[in-house]
């Protein structure tokens, strides 16, 4: 008998701290680690470069990527890719 009114006894203490905990702090502080670095979401936009490539967005800012360098030195380039 002693044991049924320990665990009950319990069992309503347990539910007044929580009840007490969430008066006094019903908006906890949220800790974060500084070090961690927030998830960038970027757009599934594409670039056309000079050569017929196609470039994406990446990196921290979402900026597109650079073009590759045009085969020839004054630019052009075989529209298959052929040098």
């Amino acid at each position: 008998m002693n044991n049924k009114i320990f665990v009950l006894i319990f069992i309503i203490v347990v539910f007044i701290l929580g009840g007490l905990l969430y008066i006094y702090n019903p908006d906890p502080v949220e800790y974060k680690n500084p070090n961690e670095i927030e998830p960038v979401a970027c757009t599934m936009e594409a670039k056309l470069c000079p050569d017929g490539s196609y470039v994406g967005r990446s990196g921290p800012n979402c900026e597109f990527a650079e073009c590759p360098a045009p085969l020839f030195e004054d630019g052009t380039v075989f529209e298959d890719g052929t040098i």
